[in-house]
C-alpha cells in the first residue's frame, strides 16, 4: 500500500491572504487563536473536469460562517471564487477537492476573538473519490455512535465551524475502530441528525424522508439531491425521526461534497439494499456534476 503524502510536504501553491505561496510555507504561529479556541470555518468543494462544483455558493457559506463565529472574511465570495478557479487551473486539477479555510489570528491569545486579524486560505489536489469503487457499489456501514449533535443555543450549529468537527472526529474514530465506515449521529433531542461529514436520507416505499436540518448544516449536496428528486418525481419528506424510522426504510444513503451520493448498506448491522431510488439519484448527481456544472 502507498503511503500517502502528508499534508504539510507537497509540492505547489497554496493561496494565502491574497497570494499564492509554496505549499510548504503556508504556515501559522502555534499561538494562533483559531487553533487554541476553534476560531476557524472552512469548506470542502469538488473539482470535477477542472471545474468547481457549486463553487460561489461554498464561498458565500463561507462568509455566513465566519459571521456566526463573530468574525468577517478580508475577502470577499467574489474574490475567493477567482482564488479557487486559478489555483485549480495553476495545479492542473482535473478531478479534485477544494479547501478554505479562514482563522483568527496571534495578535492576542485569550478568550475574547476581539483584536485579532483574519486570515483565510485555499488549498486544492487531486483526489477522485473518498470510498473505493466497491464500497461506492455495495454501500458503507454505519454505527449509530453516543456522541450526538448539540443544540442551536449550545453551539454555532449554523456554521461549518472547525470547533463542531471535534464530535465528528470522535464519533469517526470510534466507529471505525468497532469496524464501521462511519458514524451515524443522533441529534440533542434523539432524532436521528447526520453522519461525521454527510448527511442523511432514507427511503421508505419510494419516497425520500430526510431529517430536518435544524441543528446541523443543510448540505448543498443535501439541497441538490432533494432537487433532483423533485425532478425526477421522488416525493421527499423533511422532519424529526426518531430512530425506528430506520426500521421501515428499504434503503439508505449519505449525501456531502466528498461523499456525493453514498449508498449505506447497514446501520448497527441492520441491513439495506442500494436499491433504484438510490442508484437513481447516484446517476442524476454524477450526470449534473460532470455535465451542466
Amino acid at each position: 500500500m502507498t503511503t500517502p503524502l502528508p499534508f504539510d510536504d507537497r509540492d505547489g501553491l497554496i493561496w494565502l491572504d491574497g497570494a499564492f505561496v509554496p505549499w510548504r510555507e503556508a504556515r501559522l504561529h502555534v499561538l494562533t487563536h483559531g487553533l487554541h479556541y476553534g476560531g476557524g470555518v472552512f469548506e470542502g468543494m469538488r473539482v470535477y473536469g477542472g471545474r468547481i462544483f457549486r463553487l460561489a455558493e461554498h464561498s458565500r457559506r463561507l462568509a455566513a460562517s465566519a459571521r456566526e463565529l463573530g468574525f468577517a472574511l478580508p475577502f470577499e465570495p467574489a474574490e475567493l471564487d477567482r482564488a479557487a478557479e486559478e489555483l485549480v487551473e495553476r495545479a492542473g486539477i482535473a478531478d479534485g477537492y477544494v479547501r478554505p479555510v479562514a482563522w483568527r489570528g496571534s495578535e492576542q491569545l485569550s478568550v475574547s476573538g476581539a483584536g485579532t486579524s483574519v486570515h483565510v486560505a485555499v488549498a486544492a489536489w487531486e483526489w477522485p473519490n473518498v470510498f473505493s469503487s466497491a464500497a461506492q457499489e455495495r454501500g458503507i456501514a454505519l454505527g449509530t455512535s453516543k456522541w450526538r449533535r448539540p443544540a442551536p443555543d449550545t453551539a454555532p450549529v449554523r456554521a461549518k465551524a472547525a470547533s463542531l468537527y471535534n464530535i465528528c472526529t470522535l464519533a469517526r474514530d470510534a466507529a471505525e475502530a468497532d469496524g464501521y465506515d462511519d458514524a451515524l449521529l443522533l441529534d440533542y433531542r434523539g432524532y436521528l441528525a447526520e453522519a461525521t461529514g454527510a448527511n442523511l436520507f432514507l427511503v421508505v416505499d419510494g419516497a425520500l424522508h430526510t431529517p430536518l436540518a435544524d441543528v446541523f448544516l443543510d448540505g448543498i449536496t443535501r439541497q441538490t439531491v432533494i432537487a433532483l428528486a423533485g425532478e425526477a418525481g421522488i416525493a421527499v419528506h423533511e422532519g424529526h425521526l426518531p430512530p425506528e424510522a430506520l426500521e421501515r426504510a428499504q434503503e439508505v444513503f449519505l449525501t456531502g461534497t466528498a461523499y456525493e451520493v453514498q449508498p449505506v448498506r447497514a446501520v448497527d448491522g441492520r441491513p439495506y439494499e442500494v436499491g433504484p431510488v438510490t442508484r437513481a439519484l447516484a446517476d442524476a448527481y454524477a450526470r449534473l456534476v460532470r455535465g451542466a456544472l
